[in-house]
Protein backbone atom coordinates (compact mmCIF):
# COMPACT_ATOMS: atom_id res chain seq x y z
CA UNK A 1 0.00 0.00 0.00
CA UNK A 2 1.50 3.67 -0.68
CA UNK A 3 1.62 5.21 2.64
CA UNK A 4 1.38 8.12 1.46
CA UNK A 5 -1.89 7.98 -0.01
CA UNK A 6 -2.86 6.26 2.70
CA UNK A 7 -2.89 9.62 5.34
CA UNK A 8 -4.77 11.49 2.66
CA UNK A 9 -8.28 12.68 3.55
CA UNK A 10 -7.93 12.50 7.46
CA UNK A 11 -6.48 15.98 7.84
CA UNK A 12 -9.57 16.86 9.84
CA UNK A 13 -9.22 14.11 12.21
CA UNK A 14 -5.44 14.26 12.58
CA UNK A 15 -5.91 18.17 12.94
CA UNK A 16 -8.27 17.82 15.70
CA UNK A 17 -6.07 15.69 17.95
CA UNK A 18 -2.76 17.69 17.15
CA UNK A 19 -5.27 20.84 18.07
CA UNK A 20 -5.99 18.70 21.11
CA UNK A 21 -2.06 18.56 22.11
CA UNK A 22 -1.74 22.18 21.22
CA UNK A 23 -4.53 23.61 23.53
CA UNK A 24 -3.24 21.36 26.44
CA UNK A 25 0.36 22.68 25.71
CA UNK A 26 -1.20 26.79 25.89
CA UNK A 27 -2.43 25.76 29.30
CA UNK A 28 1.45 26.52 30.21
CA UNK A 29 0.82 23.48 33.15
CA UNK A 30 3.31 21.46 31.84
CA UNK A 31 6.80 21.63 33.79
CA UNK A 32 9.66 22.96 31.60
CA UNK A 33 11.62 20.79 28.94
CA UNK A 34 14.90 20.53 30.92
CA UNK A 35 12.79 19.29 34.52
CA UNK A 36 12.56 15.79 32.41
CA UNK A 37 15.07 16.34 29.40
CA UNK A 38 16.50 12.22 29.89
CA UNK A 39 12.89 10.97 29.54
CA UNK A 40 12.57 12.73 25.78
CA UNK A 41 15.67 12.77 24.86
CA UNK A 42 15.53 9.19 25.40
CA UNK A 43 12.46 8.34 23.70
CA UNK A 44 13.09 10.37 20.59
CA UNK A 45 17.48 10.39 19.72
CA UNK A 46 17.02 6.85 18.09
CA UNK A 47 18.31 5.14 15.11
CA UNK A 48 16.64 6.42 11.55
CA UNK A 49 13.93 4.15 10.94
CA UNK A 50 14.30 1.43 8.24
CA UNK A 51 10.24 0.87 8.77
CA UNK A 52 7.76 3.93 8.98
CA UNK A 53 5.40 3.86 12.13
CA UNK A 54 2.59 5.65 10.63
CA UNK A 55 1.28 8.92 10.86
CA UNK A 56 -0.99 7.78 14.17
CA UNK A 57 1.91 7.25 16.25
CA UNK A 58 4.23 9.81 14.80
CA UNK A 59 1.14 12.51 16.20
CA UNK A 60 0.67 9.94 19.66
CA UNK A 61 4.71 10.67 20.41
CA UNK A 62 4.55 14.29 19.12
CA UNK A 63 1.76 14.76 21.80
CA UNK A 64 3.31 12.43 24.55
CA UNK A 65 7.08 13.63 23.84
CA UNK A 66 7.70 16.61 21.84
CA UNK A 67 5.09 19.34 22.04
CA UNK A 68 4.45 19.03 25.95
CA UNK A 69 8.44 19.82 25.91
CA UNK A 70 8.72 22.42 23.67
CA UNK A 71 9.93 26.42 24.24
CA UNK A 72 8.65 28.72 26.75
CA UNK A 73 8.74 31.43 24.54
CA UNK A 74 4.93 31.70 23.94
CA UNK A 75 4.32 31.57 27.38
CA UNK A 76 2.45 34.96 28.84
CA UNK A 77 5.17 35.28 31.59
CA UNK A 78 8.17 35.27 28.85
CA UNK A 79 9.37 38.86 28.26
CA UNK A 80 13.13 37.86 27.81
CA UNK A 81 13.87 38.35 23.63
CA UNK A 82 11.55 40.63 21.23
CA UNK A 83 10.16 37.12 20.11
CA UNK A 84 6.45 35.60 21.18
CA UNK A 85 3.91 32.42 20.59
CA UNK A 86 2.16 33.02 17.20
CA UNK A 87 -1.57 33.96 17.82
CA UNK A 88 -3.64 31.20 16.58
CA UNK A 89 -5.13 32.49 13.77
CA UNK A 90 -1.50 32.66 12.89
CA UNK A 91 -0.83 29.61 13.35
CA UNK A 92 -4.04 28.38 11.54
CA UNK A 93 -3.38 30.35 8.47
CA UNK A 94 0.38 29.26 8.13
CA UNK A 95 -1.41 25.44 8.42
CA UNK A 96 -3.46 26.89 5.32
CA UNK A 97 -0.51 28.05 3.49
CA UNK A 98 1.69 24.82 4.03
CA UNK A 99 -1.03 22.79 2.58
CA UNK A 100 -2.99 24.62 0.02
CA UNK A 101 0.22 27.31 -1.35
CA UNK A 102 3.36 25.70 -0.50
CA UNK A 103 4.76 28.17 -2.41
CA UNK A 104 4.43 31.84 -3.23
CA UNK A 105 3.99 31.66 -6.87
CA UNK A 106 1.45 31.60 -8.95
CA UNK A 107 -1.71 33.31 -10.42
CA UNK A 108 -3.52 32.51 -6.67
CA UNK A 109 -5.50 33.59 -3.48
CA UNK A 110 -2.30 33.39 -1.75
CA UNK A 111 -0.18 35.21 -4.24
CA UNK A 112 -2.18 38.38 -3.87
CA UNK A 113 -2.24 38.45 -0.25
CA UNK A 114 1.48 38.62 -0.53
CA UNK A 115 0.89 41.75 -2.23
CA UNK A 116 -2.31 43.03 0.00
CA UNK A 117 -1.08 42.52 3.13
CA UNK A 118 2.69 44.39 2.57
CA UNK A 119 0.16 46.91 1.19
CA UNK A 120 -1.92 47.31 4.13
CA UNK A 121 1.13 47.38 6.87
CA UNK A 122 2.55 50.22 5.11
CA UNK A 123 -0.52 52.06 5.31
CA UNK A 124 -0.95 51.22 8.67
CA UNK A 125 2.37 52.32 9.93
CA UNK A 126 2.40 55.57 7.77
CA UNK A 127 4.58 54.69 5.03
CA UNK A 128 4.58 56.35 2.06
CA UNK A 129 2.67 55.42 -0.86
CA UNK A 130 5.51 54.78 -2.85
CA UNK A 131 6.81 52.10 -0.79
CA UNK A 132 6.67 48.41 -2.05
CA UNK A 133 7.42 45.70 0.42
CA UNK A 134 8.84 41.94 0.13
CA UNK A 135 8.68 39.78 2.98
CA UNK A 136 11.42 37.56 3.98
CA UNK A 137 12.30 35.09 7.03
CA UNK A 138 12.70 37.88 9.50
CA UNK A 139 14.69 40.83 10.64
CA UNK A 140 18.07 39.59 9.30
CA UNK A 141 17.13 38.47 5.91
CA UNK A 142 15.07 41.90 5.61
CA UNK A 143 18.32 44.28 7.01
CA UNK A 144 20.10 42.60 4.43
CA UNK A 145 17.48 42.94 1.76
CA UNK A 146 17.31 46.79 2.44
CA UNK A 147 21.46 47.32 2.37
CA UNK A 148 21.78 45.36 -0.60
CA UNK A 149 19.54 47.68 -2.11
CA UNK A 150 21.56 50.21 -0.85
CA UNK A 151 24.75 48.82 -1.73
CA UNK A 152 23.46 48.71 -5.58
CA UNK A 153 22.10 52.63 -5.41
CA UNK A 154 25.07 53.42 -3.94
CA UNK A 155 27.48 51.48 -6.28
CA UNK A 156 25.20 52.45 -9.65
CA UNK A 157 25.69 56.02 -8.55
CA UNK A 158 29.48 55.53 -9.23
CA UNK A 159 28.57 53.22 -12.70
CA UNK A 160 29.10 49.99 -11.38
CA UNK A 161 26.67 47.38 -10.97
CA UNK A 162 27.92 45.28 -7.82
CA UNK A 163 25.49 42.67 -8.18
CA UNK A 164 27.18 41.66 -11.67
CA UNK A 165 30.57 43.15 -10.96
CA UNK A 166 31.19 42.96 -7.72
CA UNK A 167 32.16 45.23 -4.64
CA UNK A 168 35.26 47.07 -6.00
CA UNK A 169 35.64 49.83 -3.34
CA UNK A 170 35.67 49.96 0.16
CA UNK A 171 32.36 51.18 1.39
CA UNK A 172 31.33 52.83 4.68
CA UNK A 173 27.63 52.77 6.32
CA UNK A 174 26.93 54.62 9.66
CA UNK A 175 24.57 53.31 12.04
CA UNK A 176 23.47 53.92 16.11
CA UNK A 177 25.98 52.13 18.30
CA UNK A 178 22.65 50.34 19.40
CA UNK A 179 21.93 48.51 16.35
CA UNK A 180 21.00 45.52 15.89
CA UNK A 181 24.09 43.21 14.80
CA UNK A 182 22.39 41.99 11.84
CA UNK A 183 23.36 44.78 10.00
CA UNK A 184 27.25 43.66 10.62
CA UNK A 185 26.24 40.14 9.37
CA UNK A 186 24.21 41.66 6.73
CA UNK A 187 27.06 43.95 5.03
CA UNK A 188 29.36 41.11 5.82
CA UNK A 189 27.45 38.65 3.59
CA UNK A 190 26.98 41.71 0.90
CA UNK A 191 30.66 41.92 0.48
CA UNK A 192 31.14 45.10 1.91
CA UNK A 193 32.87 43.66 5.42
CA UNK A 194 31.57 43.94 8.81
CA UNK A 195 33.94 46.40 9.50
CA UNK A 196 32.71 49.14 7.10
CA UNK A 197 30.02 50.08 9.63
CA UNK A 198 31.15 53.03 11.36
CA UNK A 199 29.09 52.99 14.93
CA UNK A 200 27.93 56.78 15.93
CA UNK A 201 27.12 57.29 19.55
CA UNK A 202 24.34 57.36 21.01
CA UNK A 203 22.60 60.08 23.83
CA UNK A 204 22.01 58.60 27.56
CA UNK A 205 18.26 57.12 26.21
CA UNK A 206 20.15 55.28 23.14
CA UNK A 207 19.71 57.64 20.43
CA UNK A 208 21.57 58.13 17.98
CA UNK A 209 23.66 61.96 17.78
CA UNK A 210 23.04 63.69 14.53
CA UNK A 211 25.77 66.14 15.44
CA UNK A 212 28.05 62.89 15.91
CA UNK A 213 26.75 61.51 12.60
CA UNK A 214 27.40 64.69 11.16
CA UNK A 215 30.71 65.12 12.16
CA UNK A 216 31.79 61.33 10.94
CA UNK A 217 30.44 61.98 7.50
CA UNK A 218 32.75 65.39 7.11
CA UNK A 219 35.54 63.44 8.70
CA UNK A 220 34.99 60.87 5.88
CA UNK A 221 34.62 62.93 2.96
CA UNK A 222 38.41 63.10 3.31
CA UNK A 223 39.08 59.62 2.62
CA UNK A 224 38.41 57.05 -0.44
CA UNK A 225 35.67 55.19 1.45
CA UNK A 226 32.04 55.07 -0.80
CA UNK A 227 29.41 56.03 1.69
CA UNK A 228 26.51 53.99 1.75
CA UNK A 229 23.71 54.24 4.12
CA UNK A 230 22.44 55.87 7.44
CA UNK A 231 20.86 53.03 9.51
CA UNK A 232 18.55 54.16 11.82
CA UNK A 233 16.46 52.71 14.92
CA UNK A 234 12.67 52.95 15.22
CA UNK A 235 13.16 51.02 18.46
CA UNK A 236 15.95 49.73 19.13
CA UNK A 237 16.43 45.96 20.56
CA UNK A 238 17.93 46.69 23.91
CA UNK A 239 16.46 49.73 25.10
CA UNK A 240 13.52 50.16 22.44
CA UNK A 241 14.88 53.28 21.58
CA UNK A 242 13.73 55.53 18.21
CA UNK A 243 16.69 57.61 17.24
CA UNK A 244 15.65 61.41 15.73
CA UNK A 245 14.05 60.52 12.18
CA UNK A 246 13.78 63.64 11.29
CA UNK A 247 17.21 65.06 11.59
CA UNK A 248 18.99 61.74 10.98
CA UNK A 249 17.04 61.47 7.11
CA UNK A 250 18.15 65.02 6.72
CA UNK A 251 21.48 64.61 6.84
CA UNK A 252 21.48 61.62 4.78
CA UNK A 253 19.56 63.77 2.26
CA UNK A 254 21.91 66.25 2.59
CA UNK A 255 25.07 63.79 1.73
CA UNK A 256 22.89 62.09 -0.71
CA UNK A 257 23.00 58.69 1.26
CA UNK A 258 20.88 55.64 1.19
CA UNK A 259 18.52 56.12 4.46
CA UNK A 260 17.29 53.03 5.98
CA UNK A 261 15.15 52.54 9.21
CA UNK A 262 15.15 49.17 11.61
CA UNK A 263 11.86 49.00 12.80
CA UNK A 264 11.58 45.58 13.08
CA UNK A 265 10.12 45.45 16.55
CA UNK A 266 9.59 49.40 16.93
CA UNK A 267 7.67 49.99 13.73
CA UNK A 268 4.35 49.84 14.86
CA UNK A 269 4.43 51.59 17.88
CA UNK A 270 3.75 54.55 15.52
CA UNK A 271 -0.25 53.43 16.45
CA UNK A 272 0.20 54.35 20.01
CA UNK A 273 -0.51 58.38 19.59
CA UNK A 274 1.20 59.08 22.92
CA UNK A 275 4.85 58.51 21.03
CA UNK A 276 3.64 58.75 17.35
CA UNK A 277 5.38 62.31 16.94
CA UNK A 278 8.73 60.07 17.90
CA UNK A 279 8.44 58.62 14.17
CA UNK A 280 8.57 62.02 11.90
CA UNK A 281 10.76 61.87 9.76
CA UNK A 282 9.78 58.26 8.64
CA UNK A 283 8.69 59.27 5.11
CA UNK A 284 12.50 60.31 4.31
CA UNK A 285 13.24 56.27 4.82
CA UNK A 286 14.42 55.24 1.41
CA UNK A 287 13.66 51.67 3.10
CA UNK A 288 12.28 50.33 6.38
CA UNK A 289 11.74 46.65 7.80
CA UNK A 290 9.41 45.26 9.93
CA UNK A 291 9.10 41.81 11.84
CA UNK A 292 5.02 40.36 11.66
CA UNK A 293 6.68 37.83 13.81
CA UNK A 294 6.80 40.43 16.79
CA UNK A 295 4.30 42.59 17.98
CA UNK A 296 1.56 41.11 14.89
CA UNK A 297 1.47 37.94 16.39
CA UNK A 298 2.85 36.58 13.63
CA UNK A 299 4.54 32.60 13.95
CA UNK A 300 8.57 33.41 13.69
CA UNK A 301 9.48 33.70 10.17
CA UNK A 302 7.94 36.30 9.01
CA UNK A 303 10.10 39.99 8.53
CA UNK A 304 9.28 42.64 5.55
CA UNK A 305 11.60 45.01 3.55
CA UNK A 306 9.86 48.13 2.19
CA UNK A 307 11.65 50.45 -0.46
CA UNK A 308 10.67 53.13 -1.93
CA UNK A 309 12.21 51.83 -5.75
CA UNK A 310 11.81 48.09 -5.73
CA UNK A 311 13.18 47.72 -9.07
CA UNK A 312 16.12 48.39 -7.26
CA UNK A 313 15.52 45.11 -5.52
CA UNK A 314 14.96 43.39 -8.56
CA UNK A 315 18.61 44.92 -9.83
CA UNK A 316 20.53 43.78 -6.58
CA UNK A 317 19.36 40.46 -6.46
CA UNK A 318 18.14 38.98 -9.98
CA UNK A 319 19.10 34.89 -9.75
CA UNK A 320 18.18 35.80 -14.50
CA UNK A 321 15.70 33.70 -16.05
CA UNK A 322 15.36 30.25 -15.88
CA UNK A 323 14.30 28.08 -18.90
CA UNK A 324 12.36 26.04 -16.08
CA UNK A 325 10.94 28.67 -14.28
CA UNK A 326 10.17 31.56 -16.36
CA UNK A 327 10.70 29.71 -19.73
CA UNK A 328 7.44 27.75 -18.70
CA UNK A 329 5.38 30.20 -18.12
CA UNK A 330 3.65 32.60 -20.39
CA UNK A 331 2.14 36.73 -20.37
CA UNK A 332 -0.54 36.07 -22.73
CA UNK A 333 -4.06 33.99 -22.92
CA UNK A 334 -3.33 33.09 -19.21
CA UNK A 335 -6.29 31.04 -17.56
CA UNK A 336 -4.62 28.90 -15.31
CA UNK A 337 -3.11 29.43 -11.63
CA UNK A 338 0.69 28.39 -13.02
CA UNK A 339 0.43 30.06 -16.64
CA UNK A 340 2.06 32.59 -14.71
CA UNK A 341 4.58 33.31 -11.62
CA UNK A 342 2.96 36.61 -10.24
CA UNK A 343 5.15 39.13 -8.72
CA UNK A 344 8.42 37.91 -9.07
CA UNK A 345 9.31 38.32 -6.02
CA UNK A 346 12.10 35.46 -5.79
CA UNK A 347 13.83 38.11 -8.18
CA UNK A 348 13.96 40.79 -5.22
CA UNK A 349 15.71 38.95 -2.11
CA UNK A 350 17.65 36.49 -1.54
CA UNK A 351 14.29 32.95 -1.40
CA UNK A 352 13.46 30.89 -4.50
CA UNK A 353 11.19 28.84 -2.32
CA UNK A 354 9.36 30.70 0.44
CA UNK A 355 5.86 30.03 1.93
CA UNK A 356 2.88 32.28 1.58
CA UNK A 357 3.55 34.53 4.11
CA UNK A 358 0.99 37.15 2.97
CA UNK A 359 -1.67 34.70 3.88
CA UNK A 360 -0.82 34.86 7.32
CA UNK A 361 -0.42 38.84 8.26
CA UNK A 362 -3.42 39.13 6.02
CA UNK A 363 -5.40 36.84 8.65
CA UNK A 364 -3.78 38.82 11.72
CA UNK A 365 -4.77 41.91 10.64
CA UNK A 366 -8.17 40.82 9.70
CA UNK A 367 -8.92 39.46 12.73
CA UNK A 368 -8.54 42.42 15.14
CA UNK A 369 -8.31 45.09 12.54
CA UNK A 370 -6.11 48.53 13.40
CA UNK A 371 -7.66 49.28 16.34
CA UNK A 372 -6.56 45.48 17.77
CA UNK A 373 -2.99 46.03 17.21
CA UNK A 374 -3.33 49.48 18.19
CA UNK A 375 -4.92 48.43 21.67
CA UNK A 376 -2.42 45.41 21.53
CA UNK A 377 0.50 48.23 21.87
CA UNK A 378 -0.83 50.52 24.03
CA UNK A 379 -1.34 47.64 26.64
CA UNK A 380 2.54 46.46 26.31
CA UNK A 381 3.51 50.28 26.65
CA UNK A 382 1.19 50.84 29.21
CA UNK A 383 2.88 47.51 30.83
CA UNK A 384 6.13 48.79 30.49
CA UNK A 385 5.58 52.38 31.94
CA UNK A 386 4.20 49.97 34.74
CA UNK A 387 7.02 48.38 35.64
CA UNK A 388 9.28 51.29 35.76
CA UNK A 389 6.59 53.12 37.89
CA UNK A 390 6.80 50.15 40.80
CA UNK A 391 10.48 50.30 40.15
CA UNK A 392 10.78 54.38 40.49
CA UNK A 393 8.63 53.93 43.59
CA UNK A 394 9.90 50.77 45.42
CA UNK A 395 13.12 51.78 47.68
CA UNK A 396 14.72 47.97 46.55
CA UNK A 397 14.48 48.60 43.13
CA UNK A 398 15.93 51.79 40.43
CA UNK A 399 14.76 52.30 36.55
CA UNK A 400 17.93 51.64 34.30
CA UNK A 401 16.35 52.51 30.96
CA UNK A 402 13.30 54.26 30.99
CA UNK A 403 10.53 52.90 28.78
CA UNK A 404 9.55 54.83 25.25
CA UNK A 405 7.90 51.39 24.00
CA UNK A 406 7.42 48.43 25.46
CA UNK A 407 11.19 47.69 26.74
CA UNK A 408 11.96 48.64 30.44
CA UNK A 409 14.82 48.17 32.25
CA UNK A 410 15.59 48.22 35.84
CA UNK A 411 17.49 46.51 38.77
CA UNK A 412 17.34 45.31 42.31
CA UNK A 413 19.43 47.55 44.90
CA UNK A 414 21.31 45.91 48.25
CA UNK A 415 23.78 48.13 50.20
CA UNK A 416 25.22 44.80 51.15
CA UNK A 417 26.74 43.85 47.88
CA UNK A 418 29.65 45.93 46.03
CA UNK A 419 28.93 44.38 42.67
CA UNK A 420 24.49 44.93 42.11
CA UNK A 421 25.52 43.98 38.42
CA UNK A 422 26.65 40.47 39.92
CA UNK A 423 23.91 40.68 42.19
CA UNK A 424 21.22 41.17 39.01
CA UNK A 425 22.79 38.55 37.47
CA UNK A 426 23.03 35.70 39.93
CA UNK A 427 18.65 37.29 40.75
CA UNK A 428 17.75 36.91 37.17
CA UNK A 429 19.66 32.71 36.76
CA UNK A 430 17.55 32.46 39.69
CA UNK A 431 14.10 33.74 38.17
CA UNK A 432 14.20 32.17 34.70
CA UNK A 433 15.11 28.77 36.60
CA UNK A 434 11.80 29.42 39.25
CA UNK A 435 9.92 29.57 35.15
CA UNK A 436 7.09 32.09 36.89
CA UNK A 437 8.72 35.13 34.72
CA UNK A 438 11.24 35.30 32.70
CA UNK A 439 13.03 38.14 31.35
CA UNK A 440 16.62 38.72 30.16
CA UNK A 441 19.07 41.37 31.20
CA UNK A 442 21.21 44.01 28.77
CA UNK A 443 23.78 46.10 29.67
CA UNK A 444 23.00 50.35 29.60
CA UNK A 445 25.88 52.38 30.02
CA UNK A 446 27.67 49.71 32.12
CA UNK A 447 24.85 48.56 34.18
CA UNK A 448 23.05 45.47 34.34
CA UNK A 449 19.22 45.72 33.99
CA UNK A 450 16.80 43.10 34.03
CA UNK A 451 15.06 43.89 30.72
CA UNK A 452 11.64 42.50 30.06
CA UNK A 453 9.81 43.21 26.57
CA UNK A 454 6.39 43.11 26.15
CA UNK A 455 4.68 41.78 22.70
CA UNK A 456 3.19 38.92 23.08
CA UNK A 457 -0.33 39.02 22.72
CA UNK A 458 -1.45 36.77 25.40
CA UNK A 459 0.51 38.87 28.23
CA UNK A 460 -1.16 41.30 31.03
CA UNK A 461 -0.86 43.06 33.75
CA UNK A 462 -0.91 39.85 35.89
CA UNK A 463 2.78 38.85 34.18
CA UNK A 464 3.84 42.22 34.48
CA UNK A 465 3.36 42.62 38.52
CA UNK A 466 4.64 38.74 38.88
CA UNK A 467 7.70 39.84 37.39
CA UNK A 468 7.93 42.66 39.55
CA UNK A 469 7.18 40.27 42.64
CA UNK A 470 9.84 37.91 41.50
CA UNK A 471 12.34 40.05 41.22
CA UNK A 472 11.76 41.15 44.86
CA UNK A 473 11.35 37.82 46.04
CA UNK A 474 14.78 36.56 44.68
CA UNK A 475 16.16 39.38 45.32
CA UNK A 476 16.13 40.01 49.03
CA UNK A 477 16.95 35.68 49.05
CA UNK A 478 19.88 35.96 47.23
CA UNK A 479 20.87 39.49 48.65
CA UNK A 480 21.36 37.96 51.97
CA UNK A 481 23.78 35.67 50.84
CA UNK A 482 25.93 39.36 50.77
CA UNK A 483 28.47 37.13 53.26
CA UNK A 484 28.91 34.43 51.33
CA UNK A 485 28.45 35.60 47.59
CA UNK A 486 29.80 32.11 45.72
CA UNK A 487 27.49 30.67 47.96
Amino acid sequence: MNTDRAECGHLTEFSAQLARQLDAFLTFQHPDAMQQANAWRLALDQPVPEEGIGIEKVLMELGQWVIPNGSPIPYPGCTAFITTGATTIGALATLAGAIASPQRLGLTAFNLLEELSLDWMARMFELPDTMKGLYSSGGSVANLVALGAARQAAFENVGIDPAREGVVRQCRLYASAECHHSVQRAVAVLGMGRHSVCKIETDDQGRMCPAALRRQLVADQETALLPVAVIANAGSTNRGAIDPLRAIGDIARAHGLWFHVDGAYGLPGILDPRVRHLYAGLELADSVIVDPHKWLGAPVGIGATYVKDRELLNRAFTQEAATYLEGACTTEGVSHSMDNLGIPYADMGVELSAPSRGAVVWALIREIGIAGLRERIIRHNDLARHVAERARTHPDLEVVSAPTLSICGFRYLSERWDDLNDLNRRIHRRIVQRGLAIPSTTMVNGVLAIRPCFVGARTGLKEADELVDEVLTVGRDVAKMSDDPAG
